[in-house]
């Protein structure tokens, strides 16, 4: 009876790793990128600000369920000059028996259309090598005779990205896994070798002026799978209360599939602060489906540190 609950287990988790975000070449986009990190979002974003940026994010996704996906990335960026910046990922996941890990190097370069009116454009260009295997393990092999080592696979790919920014409002459009999968180890009946998707994140930052002490930020993410033309929405709302150069936020994010705009795959409330050069952010999505009865919800927490305070004095990195 064990084995046959951990054989679904098992083949649920392949489906999803397959079928879902967590497994496709990248790491999962979840509430992680309001973390005052949106790098990690889009490469666009590499140099936008004037020290080096690092943040450590853990999630781990549908805490309560054995073998649920777990997450860890370290991501940095920093400025190259007045109109240039570079960053990279690292991270490991894993989720159920398949496991990936990978990197990701990035290279932007942002124009000033108007300096007194804060209006610039960037583009950028991400080079990404992840490594996917199968782990079998905790395979029981008399039970498949056709295990016979673990399946694994390295596969180059590109992403590229635009943002937009004018006063407080901001516009990054992405394309993400341009190349399709190479599926020599794998069957390809059961493995989508398309993994392009498209996703946007747009939003507006509302301070009634430079001194205040008080900003509001609503902002959306879109994002669409080219495979099986599945999209997400999240809606997203922040609050963040300055101190000087300190600042604390709290706020919260809606997440749903399109085709089901009444039906929320989690809603996560969000808090952070920067004290000093230390960062520190927090969220807890709270599951809306079914697994609602299995799971306590998703923790993601980010640590960070910025480091180099003014390495570039160019009014396009704020």
């Amino acid at each position: 009876m064990k084995l046959q609950i951990r054989k679904i287990l098992v083949c649920l988790f392949l489906t999803t790793g397959f079928a879902g975000k967590a497994q496709e070449l990248t790491i999962p986009q979840l509430s992680q990128y309001l973390s005052d990190n949106p790098f990690l979002m889009s490469p666009s974003f590499a140099g936008i600000g004037n020290y080096v940026k690092v943040r450590m994010n853990g999630l781990t996704q549908w805490v309560g369920v054995k073998d649920a996906p777990d997450t860890q990335s370290l991501s940095a960026d920093v400025r190259l000059g007045n109109r240039s910046g570079i960053g990279m990922v690292l991270y490991n996941d894993s989720n159920g028996e398949t496991k990936q890990r990978g990197g990701k190097v990035s290279f932007a370069h942002h124009l000033t259309i108007s300096k007194y009116e804060d209006h610039f454009f960037s583009m950028a260009l991400s080079f990404n090598l992840n490594q996917f295997r199968i782990d079998i393990e905790n395979f029981d092999p008399n039970d498949d005779q056709a295990i016979a080592g673990d399946k694994s696979s390295s596969n180059p790919n590109f992403d590229i990205g635009t943002l937009y920014r004018r006063g407080g409002f901001y516009l990054s459009l992405n394309v993400s896994n341009i190349l399709n999968k190479d599926l020599t180890r794998f069957n390809p009946i059961f493995e989508p070798n398309t993994l392009r998707n498209y996703y946007v994140y747009s939003g507006y930052t509302y301070r009634r002026n430079r001194r205040a002490d008080f900003e509001i930020e609503p902002s959306i993410f879109f994002q669409y799978f080219e495979n099986d033309k599945r999209s997400v929405t999240d809606f997203n709302t922040k609050f963040k209360w300055y101190d000087f150069l300190d600042y604390y936020y709290a706020g919260f994010t809606y997440r749903f599939l399109n085709d089901q705009l009444g039906a929320p795959l989690y809603i996560a409330p969000i808090l952070g602060l920067k004290k000093g050069d230390f960062y520190f952010g927090y969220s807890y999505q709270v599951i809306m489906n079914e697994l609602l009865g299995y799971s306590k919800g998703t923790h993601v927490i980010t640590l960070g540190v910025d480091l180099f305070q003014g390495v570039s004095n160019c009014s396009c990195t704020y």
